[in-house]
């Protein structure tokens, strides 16, 4: 089974929205979901949606800001949302890491963590996804 790890506080008004979509996917598709971010601040928002036992969640005790500079915050950050999730990609826990947040701070940390492959200089980023809307 596919396992996302999804950054819980990437966007404007999170967790709602992450958690809503983590929730909604695992129903309706085969994955499962590392929902990365303050642990007691996500089983509130996944205990009130009934989730199932595809959701997960991962502690991060920071999170990176989009307005943060982006070496400054990769480097002193190590416990963010965009670090522990890339790290369980790196580790293997994880297939893929999502996020809605500091894009900057998301290509670096990927070049750092992640690495790239051969002749690729450049992290992957997906510019549209699809929702279920």
């Amino acid at each position: 089974m596919l396992r996302i790890a999804l950054d819980a506080m990437g966007s404007d008004r999170a967790p709602e929205p992450e958690v809503e979509g983590a929730v909604r996917a695992a129903r309706e598709l085969d994955l499962a979901i590392a929902l990365v971010g303050p642990e007691a601040l996500l089983r509130e928002q996944v205990r009130r949606r009934s989730a199932d036992a595809r959701i997960e969640i991962v502690p991060a005790t920071e999170v990176i800001a989009p307005d943060e500079p982006v070496a400054q915050a990769i480097r002193k950050k190590r416990d963010s949302t965009i670090h522990v999730g890339l790290r369980l990609v790196h580790e293997g826990y994880a297939h893929a890491f999502v996020s809605a947040g500091n894009t900057g701070a998301i290509m670096a940390a990927a070049k750092m963590i992640l690495k790239t492959l051969g002749p690729i200089d450049r992290p992957a980023l997906a510019a549209v996804l699809p929702t279920f809307a």
